[in-house]
């Protein structure tokens, strides 16, 4: 049998929105700042839920309270070097107050506070189409159980 190599990344991506804003974080590329949903790789033994309430943490320094999920999603880049498909998995939900003195993720910039026409107008600077995808699915009132996901025990194993 021949080896697969196909392997898509499977990723996870927060969407909020308070008072007709979203929140995106601004982070260093090998293409130059760019604009993304406070999003992340999933890690090996952890949830979609635990590996979105991280991300968000680790880019915004805000806890985030999943409440709904927003669908799935595919994408593929291709970059001179590389050939990536990624998968994403979209959550909505809510944050906190910025937590005093925590740090961004490296390579975070900063947080901000735009609305779906900004977002809209810097398509140019997204890191992915998919961060205002997800934001025209939420605003058009996407919204799916948690309980859509089921992560099997054998997720948290570790053999």
């Amino acid at each position: 049998m021949a080896e697969r190599l196909f392997k898509p990344s499977v990723t996870v991506a927060a969407v909020v929105e308070q008072q007709g804003r979203f929140l995106l974080v601004e982070e260093e590329t090998p293409a130059g700042l760019m604009l993304n949903n406070p999003a992340g790789h999933l890690e090996q033994g952890e949830s979609p839920l635990e590996a979105v309430v991280r991300e968000a943490l680790e880019e915004t320094a805000r806890d985030f309270r999943p409440e709904f999920f927003l669908g799935v999603y595919l994408a593929r880049t291709q970059r001179v070097a590389d050939d990536v498909t990624y998968v994403r998995l979209a959550f909505g939900g809510t944050v906190g107050e910025q937590i005093a003195g925590r740090a961004l993720d490296a390579g975070i910039v900063r947080t901000l506070w735009l609305t779906a026409d900004e977002i809209r107008a810097s398509a140019e600077r997204h890191r992915s189409p998919l961060v205002l995808q997800c934001i025209e699915d939420h605003l058009a009132g996407r919204r799916l159980p948690l309980a859509a996901l089921h992560v099997h025990a054998s997720v948290k194993s570790l053999s």
